[in-house]
């Protein structure tokens, strides 16, 4: 630690016999710095205050009805783009600053002044913030303040009805597509439940069920079949027996109207009736009409089941037509058994084929089942989606005009900006003094290169630790070589330097402070 504090002070030592270097730079840095700074030109800051209350009653009275934004973190949004270069030519157009540069890089240039000029902060906490900029006219500098407050108010005003406005085509956009997807999932499922409706669950059942019930149709009819052929035995069968009783020729039908049918006493009963409403009535009456229509219709059916017998009868050789009523009854009942098997063989053959159709289809109803479920998850997918985008559409349209009724946010002015009397800048003390210091340090530093350069021995330590020989005295020859008295005239030079220099940096610190009272008296004497 001793060694380090002696090469210090040797340092210093060096330092010191080359102090006239100081005296150098000093005298060329200066001067010129202090008339320099001294007419740097005055620069004027224009502010303003602004707070923005995001307390809005409508918060409350909105909450779950409408789509809540955050204001604040709108507002700090709007704090970090004030200065994007959308807004900057804005404020130059507003405070006609592009009139003033003729060429694309003196406007850009512009634009970086505007960007390294304008300051926005916040101060705490609330949302209270301060725009300033400074400038060398003061007017443009209140007329740059007062733009770029009215683009920060607006822009942030206008950003709830932009969104509001993207939200609402966005929305109408998505309404639109999802309502055409939900049409064509609803266009594809239809036309698959009309391709598969035979295996598909409806009211009636599902596929099993629909097996199970065609089975047991199947059964059933079989049932009925067997029953009425067990019907048909059992008639042909008495007729067989009625008719070896009855061997009269005299019985053999001759005509048709001898022939019993079933539909004989329902003709006789409306016959019956027309005669009771013909005598109250005319053939025109609606009733009439009516019964005459049934009657015709009725004495067709007889007809045609007489013919029906007759034809029937007349092919067979073992049956022969015969006046006797029970004969004529078992034939026509024979008759309508043959007729009901035949019809019931016919739905007996449908129901088995449904079955085998059905059976068939049971390999591939699990792929079916799959498509199916495909088909209805996606349309219920897009269906919930649809009506949950219908909600938001309504939720967007009332938060739209909830804006624009009321704003969320209320800007209060708190200081207008204004035109500056007095320069804010440049700090010319603070430069002058930063000016000194850096003239003294430059000086200080050729010393010191310059003792290096050329040393000269101050010490015996100093020879000791350069040659590595012990130093016992010193012999001093300062007094007759009259170096003493010429140190002290240096001494003196230094001294005088630095106050002359010091003197003058209080004049222009002065002037600097007191502008206009140091520059009256001089105007005056000129």
């Amino acid at each position: 630690m001793q060694e380090i504090i002696e090469q210090a002070l040797d340092y210093l030592k060096g330092i010191w016999l080359k102090r006239r270097y100081i005296i150098v730079a000093t005298w060329m840095i200066c001067p010129l710095a202090w008339v320099i700074i001294s007419q740097m030109d005055d620069v004027y800051e224009s502010e303003a205050k602004v707070y923005a209350d995001t307390q809005s009653i409508l918060g409350p009275l909105l909450r779950g009805l409408t789509v809540q934004t955050d204001p604040d973190k709108q507002i700090s949004y709007m704090v970090r783009t004030l200065l994007s270069r959308e807004n900057l030519e804005r404020i130059t157009r507003m405070t006609d600053l592009d009139v003033q540069v003729q060429t694309s890089d003196q406007y850009e240039a512009l634009i970086n002044t505007l960007k390294n000029g304008i300051e926005i902060r916040k101060a705490g906490r609330e949302n209270y913030f301060t725009i300033s900029y400074q400038d060398k006219d003061p007017e443009m500098a209140k007329n740059v303040v007062q733009s770029a407050l009215t683009v920060f108010i607006e822009n942030t005003l206008g950003e709830n009805r932009s969104e509001s406005d993207t939200a609402q085509k966005f929305l109408d956009t998505q309404i639109k597509e999802y309502e055409n997807r939900l049409l064509a999932d609803e266009a594809k499922l239809t036309e698959f439940k009309q391709k598969y409706s035979e295996v598909l669950p409806n009211q009636y059942g599902g596929y099993y069920s629909k097996l199970n019930n065609a089975k047991e149709s199947l059964k059933s009819i079989e049932l009925i079949l067997s029953e009425t052929q067990s019907q048909l035995k059992n008639a042909i069968a008495q007729l067989g027996s009625n008719k070896a009783d009855s061997t009269d020729r005299s019985n053999a039908v001759v005509d048709s109207n001898t022939v019993n049918t079933s539909y004989d006493d329902r003709i006789v009963e409306l016959e019956s009736m027309l005669d009771s409403l013909l005598l109250k009535y005319t053939e025109q009456h609606p009733d009439v009409k009516e019964v005459q229509n049934r009657l015709a219709h009725l004495n067709k059916q007889r007809k045609k089941e007489i013919d029906e017998y007759l034809t029937a009868r007349s092919d067979s050789s073992s049956l022969s037509l015969s006046q006797n009523p029970v004969i004529q009854n078992l034939q026509i009942q024979i008759n309508q058994l043959e007729n009901q098997i035949a019809s019931i063989k016919v739905r007996r053959d449908n129901y088995a084929q449904e079955v085998k159709d059905l059976e068939n289809k049971i390999h591939i109803l699990p792929e079916i089942e799959a498509q199916l479920t495909g088909l209805n998850r996606g349309y219920e997918i897009t269906k919930t989606k649809y009506e949950e985008l219908l909600k938001r559409k309504e939720t967007a349209q009332l938060a739209k005009q909830a804006d624009e009724t009321t704003s969320k946010i209320n800007f209060r002015v708190i200081d207008q900006p204004r035109a500056p009397k007095d320069p804010s800048g440049p700090p010319r003390i603070l430069f002058l003094i930063g000016s000194t210091i850096l003239a003294f340090g430059v000086g200080l530093g050729l010393s010191l290169l310059v003792s290096q350069i050329n040393p000269v021995v101050t010490s015996r330590n100093q020879v000791t630790r350069e040659t590595g020989i012990p130093v016992f005295g010193i012999v001093s020859a300062t007094e007759n070589l009259g170096l003493q008295k010429w140190n002290k005239k240096k001494t003196l030079i230094f001294i005088a330097s630095n106050s002359v220099l010091v003197c003058l940096l209080i004049l222009f610190i002065l002037y600097a402070m007191f502008p206009e009272q140091i520059q009256a008296p001089l105007k005056g004497m000129l």
